[in-house]
């Protein structure tokens, strides 16, 4: 699905906070099976970029997801490259350094504000490293991590999940490795978490 027609569907969402007593989900309308086998553990898998608006808009809701399942969900965060045009992967690269350097729920909301609030265009990995100095990383410690072993063996798995699950826009959540959402046939906040639940189960 297209980057533009989530984003549709995902702004629906957000626009109607009413709640559904039944949801009756199927296969082919409300999720989809992937040729993935199935993760150990219940997990939440998203695919996402801060270069994406409709990923700044999902934001909210998976920030609810997670006061709303069971304890033993992972939450997993796949950054893709192919959004942002040029700074694509300098923006993956700069999630990959915040989770190395354990400060990514910082500076996730942080690389929104600056791309999605304020619009500065992170075209550089001075520009970058500037920004993680800004809000209390070392020189020292960027300086390490920008092009250490941990930040680019964790890009190259990212790379690799976004090959094997072949995906072509974001967000996009997969739960248990096995089933994609479908955002169009999702109504309000509450029936995409419901669903997100009736998925983990399976």
């Amino acid at each position: 699905m297209k980057i533009q027609t989530i984003g549709l569907y995902i702004c629906l969402v957000l626009l109607a906070p009413f709640s559904y007593a039944q949801d009756h989900f199927q296969e082919g309308v409300n999720y989809q099976v992937v040729a993935q086998p199935a993760t150990k553990q219940p997990q939440i898998m998203e695919f996402f970029s801060y270069g994406c608006p409709h990923c700044f808009a999902l934001e909210p809701i998976m920030l609810s997801l997670r006061k709303q399942v069971p304890a033993n969900v992972q939450f997993k965060r796949t950054h893709v490259a192919f959004v942002g045009g040029d700074s694509g992967p300098l923006l993956q690269r700069a999630y990959a350094i915040s989770d190395v350097l354990g400060v990514e729920k910082k500076f996730t909301p942080i690389f929104f504000f600056h791309i999605m609030r304020l619009h500065h265009f992170i075209d550089s990995t001075q520009a970058l490293r500037q920004i993680f100095i800004d809000n209390g990383v070392s020189a020292s410690d960027f300086d390490g991590s920008v092009n250490s072993f941990f930040v680019n063996n964790m890009i190259a798995q990212m790379d690799a999940r976004t090959q094997a699950y072949h995906i072509r826009g974001v967000p996009t959540v997969v739960i248990n490795g096995r089933y994609q959402i479908v955002p169009s046939s999702i109504k309000s906040v509450q029936q995409y978490i419901n669903l997100v639940n009736f998925l983990l189960k399976k």
